[in-house]
């Protein structure tokens, strides 16, 4: 994903969402499909991507776009579900300009294009969305455009390590006619079957 094609990360931002709003106060502790995040911990590290992605569109670089993908995620803050909506949104209407797909930008600490930078963020929205919703028992469409964007960028990722490895540890195999989602989430080393 290296060219100006753009698409819309409004839905898919808008998906997740939803999905934090849905989220009961008493399974903040509870496992995800991330061995190492408890919901409470996804939910931080959805509110700390979405700030680095929106300061990533509009080239604002800086200490929210240094953090490496690895740091311990952000704390939860006490207004999480007016907050991390009220971020997402704010990454959606960031890509919404021309200019952030263009040159260069900063994510995760590291320097890329703007059009790759903008495939990262669908994949951090497509499959930590799918993680949110199997960690609450919730209902997940993601929106197709993000969808596809997120499995060009992870099957990309895999076949540049020798097909093995993904952005996120090693490929689980999902058959070739399953769902493009479980495709998806298979590259981005879950378990499409996972469940708490």
């Amino acid at each position: 994903m290296t060219g100006t094609t753009t698409f819309d990360l409004g839905p898919q931002a808008a998906i997740v969402a939803r999905l934090v709003s849905g989220v009961p106060d008493g399974l903040l502790a509870g496992p995800t499909p991330c061995p190492a995040y408890a919901v409470g911990d996804l939910l931080g590290h959805l509110a700390g991507l979405a700030v680095a992605f929106r300061d990533a569109a509009r080239k604002e670089l800086g200490p929210t776009t240094a953090t490496p993908p690895d740091a311990a995620p952000p704390r939860l803050p006490a207004d999480w579900r007016e907050r991390i909506p009220q971020a997402l949104g704010e990454l959606a209407g960031a890509w919404e300009d021309p200019a952030a797909w263009t040159g260069m930008t900063r994510a995760g600490g590291v320097d890329l294009p703007g059009a790759v930078a903008a495939a990262v963020a669908a994949d951090e929205l497509v499959v930590h969305g799918w993680d949110l919703a199997r960690a609450t028992g919730q209902e997940y469409v993601p929106d197709a455009a993000a969808l596809h964007a997120s499995h060009a960028f992870l099957w990309a990722a895999a076949q540049e390590s020798g097909g093995g490895v993904g952005v996120f540890g090693p490929v689980v195999p999902v058959p070739d006619g399953a769902p493009l989602l479980d495709r998806t989430v298979g590259l981005s080393g879950r378990d499409p079957g996972w469940t708490p």
